[in-house]
Order: C-alpha cells, then structure tokens, then sequence
C-alpha cells in the first residue's frame, strides 16, 4: 500500500486549511468606523438643519441670546416677507435657465469628445487631459477680465445666454473628463458587433454607446447644473439689471448697508434655493448609481 493513501485507494486528506477570502474586521473597529461616518454626515448636515430652524423661526426668537434648534412657535412670515422684498421667483427663473441650458450644451458638446477622447490613443487625448487638468487650476478672477472684454465684443453683457456661454466653457473640461470615465468602462465588442452589422461611427456613438452612457450622462448633466445653480461670481460681475440676476446674487441682497443680514428671510430664501438641486439629485440618484453596461453583452 503506497503511503499517502487508503485502503480503497483515495488519496488520505490532511487538515482542512481555512483560507481567508478578504480582511475581516473587529467589532471595535467597525464601530469606530461606523462613528466616524455619523460624525462626518452630522458636520455636513449641521448647516442644513440649521438654515431650516432658522427659516421658520420667528423674530423674537432669532434675536433670543439662548437660541434653540427646534423653534418653540414656528411660522411662515419669513417667507412672505423675503418674496415681499426681493423678485425671488424671477431670479430663480433666470438660474433655472441659465442651469438647464448650460447642463444640456456641456452634454451635447463633451459626449462626442469624451467618445474621441477615450477611443483614440494619441495627442489629440493627451492635449486633452492637460486641457483638463490646467483650465481647473485658474482662480475665477484671473480669468474674468478677459471674460468680460470677450462677452462685451460678442453684446452678450448683461445677457443671460453669456452667461450660459460662460457656464458652459467653466464646466466642459470636467463634464469631458467625467464622461471619458465613462467611455473607457463601455466594452469595444459592442461596437465591433455594431461595425459587422454595417453600423457607422455616428450610428454607433447614438444608437450603441450613448444608450450606455446613460448614468454618466445623468451625473455630468448632474454637475453641470448644480455648478451653474449655484455660482456667483460670474453672475454678479456679467449681470447688471435687476430683472436679469440670478438666484445667488438676489440672495445678497438681503445683506443691509453695514453688513446686518435680515437673517429671517434670508434664511427662508437660501432654503428655498436648496431646494431643486435636492429635489433633482433624489430624483435621478438611482440613474447614477445604476448599473452600466448590465446585460448589453451580444451574444
């Protein structure tokens, strides 16, 4: 009988050998982990809840020196009185505007560029890259002047679609280096298959890839409205009249002469402004995080 085996011939088993499959974690740890995450959404969520207290409190308690964070009588005049005192719902026009439209040229323009970007290996995706890494290094006031004298030759001061011209070339070089991302992730035996069945580059891009792209699309559309939503430099220094100012720089104006913030209303107003970027981002948040390319396989 050779040594190693059985009787019956099977080869003899040693001890069974646990093989670890990932880093497990202590209990000690995990909850050190778990705390630090509470902690770091209870700092992000701090101005927040704040804004909203103050937003419904009353006069009398936001003067109070022991302020509390739930109001003991809470009340809606701070909304009368910021719609009374400020155009709120035509500034709010006007960056609604300015956003969706910036939000919908940046897709359009970076879509195929990102596609040219991410599948042609050379200098055109180098230059590329470095255009995207060096146009997010310059500060906002270096570059208004020459801005500012461009918009005036084109008449597009005091304009709204400047400003979405001006949106839409601050936040192209991150929508295109975000939907790269995306490119890359598309598996190429899609388009080869889309090739043999006679398929061309532009049919390929519209009726194979883009389909792909959906949540990279939704997430770039995602950030180029919440960058024009929110900005205020460029509105304040492009926009002159009333009429035409955006949500950001009517805000402002809830600021006295001395710098004392009408702290009531302006409260219920920056609320307000919150609003549709949390509406928006709770709509299509499972577009974001969904699956690409699940299922899009050929077989």
């Amino acid at each position: 009988m050779r040594r190693g085996t059985t009787r019956r011939g099977t080869p003899r088993r040693g001890p069974a050998r646990r093989e670890s499959t990932g880093l497990r974690t202590s209990r000690p740890a995990r909850a050190a982990q778990y705390l630090a995450l509470l902690a770091y959404l209870a700092f992000l969520a701090f101005p927040f809840v704040w804004l909203i207290s103050t937003a419904f409190k009353p006069a009398r308690e936001l003067g109070s020196l022991h302020p509390t964070w739930i109001p003991e009588r809470t009340t809606l005049d701070n909304f009368r009185q910021a719609f009374d005192e400020q155009p709120l719902l035509q500034a709010a026009a006007n960056s609604l505007t300015a956003a969706v439209g910036a939000a919908v040229i940046a897709v359009v323009i970076a879509t195929p560029m990102a596609y040219v970007m991410a599948r042609r290996r050379g200098r055109l995706a180098t230059a590329a890259t470095g255009w995207v890494v060096v146009s997010q290094a310059f500060p906002f006031v270096l570059v208004i002047i020459p801005l500012f004298l461009i918009l005036k030759n084109l008449h597009l001061i005091n304009s709204l679609w400047g400003l979405i011209l001006v949106y839409v070339v601050w936040s192209l070089p991150f929508a295109l280096w975000m939907l790269a991302g995306y490119v890359r992730a598309v598996p190429t035996e899609l388009e080869e298959a889309a090739a043999v069945d006679g398929a061309g580059r532009v049919r390929t891009l519209v009726s194979v890839v883009a389909p792909l792209l959906a949540p990279g699309i939704v997430a770039t559309a995602l950030f180029a409205f919440i960058t024009a939503w929110n900005e205020f430099f460029f509105a304040l220094v492009l926009l002159k009249t009333p009429e035409k100012q955006t949500l950001p720089v009517v805000l402002t104006h809830f600021l006295g002469a001395e710098g004392v913030a009408d702290l009531g209303p302006l409260a219920a107003a920056a609320f307000l402004a919150t609003l549709p970027s949390l509406v928006l981002f709770a709509l299509i948040q499972r577009r974001i995080t969904g699956g690409m390319t699940a299922g899009a396989v050929k077989n």
